[in-house]
């Protein structure tokens, strides 16, 4: 019996026999199926027999094998148990390690039972546990697979507008280049309250999109939600180096640092805003010491390119610099 065959209705009785009575088996049979076809309801109905004939044994089985691969199932057993909160975080949670995968396709996902009961905060939740392996969203093939959720953002969002939970869930449709809903979603969220989680939101979707000016406006009204925030100054002071004012980038981080003088990746950047404006060798030789502490090598290696761009700074020290971006 193939996978695709159990989808197509064979049938638990059918399942459990090929599995050899195994009801952990089954599950991971039918797992299968609905990796094959995430939207069939075939699997659904052998896993909801499944769940009322042989719970206990279930329940028992599942806690002892731990495997990821059965967490879509379980997933559905928690929406059986009307336990949407963790279902939907559940879900979020194969989603992230396969994407590739509708599984948002499943009809549980959708259904008004579903949709009416999950919290803002676990929908949030589980978005975030899409994004946690890093894969690339921004393809047209996402965005289709992710549709789902899309809907499920909109009608959540609409029913429970936590502002901290929406400016959340606006990180998944940023991620998969839908900026409109990413925007909504802060959108709606101001309009029950304004606060920085919100303005961070907004100001990282202009960013990705591209418009500093707009994403530099957010961070600063973030900024007035938050003045003590030092992330914030050092937000800001990266989109006006990106904008090439390395005067207000250096003003920004010094701001920064008389909250958190302590903080590496504030001296780092400071070192290299005020190495890039007057070419100090001192600051270049700050910005090398620090650069191994720095956990964010993409975010280290611009600081480099910035300060190297210097005016009048040693070669040799220029080299070194850039042996520490090469390494």
């Amino acid at each position: 019996m193939s996978d695709r065959s159990t989808a197509a209705g064979v049938g638990l009785a059918g399942v459990m026999a090929h599995c050899g009575g195994s009801p952990v088996a089954a599950v991971k049979l039918l797992v299968g199926a609905m990796a094959s076809a995430p939207a069939a309801p075939e699997p659904y109905a052998a896993l909801a027999e499944l769940w009322q004939d042989r719970r206990p044994e279930l329940r028992e089985g599942l806690a002892e094998d731990g495997s990821s691969s059965t967490v879509p199932a379980q997933a559905y057993f928690l929406f059986l148990e009307g336990d949407m909160d963790n279902a939907v975080m559940a879900l979020g949670s194969v989603t992230g390690v396969r994407p590739d995968v509708a599984w948002g396709a499943a009809p549980w996902f959708g259904d008004a039972r579903f949709l009416g009961a999950v919290s803002a905060a676990a929908l949030a939740e589980a978005c975030l546990r899409t994004l946690d392996y890093g894969h690339d969203l921004d393809t047209e093939e996402m965005r289709e697979r992710f549709e789902p959720w899309f809907h499920a953002l909109d009608v959540v969002s609409e029913r429970d507008p936590v502002p901290e939970s929406l400016a959340a869930m606006a990180r998944l449709p940023r991620a998969c280049g839908r900026y409109e809903l990413s925007l909504a979603l802060c959108d709606r969220a101001d309009a029950v309250e304004r606060v920085m989680w919100t303005a961070v939101a907004r100001a990282a979707t202009w960013r990705v999109k591209g418009d500093l000016d707009r994403a530099a406006a957010a961070f600063e009204h973030a900024l007035l939600l938050d003045p003590a925030n030092w992330s914030l100054h050092l937000d800001l002071a990266d989109v006006r180096a990106e904008q090439g004012d390395f005067a207000t980038a250096a003003s920004l981080v010094e701001q920064g640092l008389e909250h958190e003088p302590h903080e590496v990746t504030l001296r780092a950047a400071s070192a290299a805003y005020r190495t890039r404006l007057a070419g100090s060798s001192d600051d270049l030789r700050a910005l090398i010491a620090l650069a191994p502490e720095l956990a964010n090598t993409a975010y280290r290696n611009l600081l480099i390119d910035y300060a190297c761009a210097g005016p009048e700074l040693p070669r040799g020290l220029v080299a070194e610099a850039h042996r520490i971006r090469e390494g």
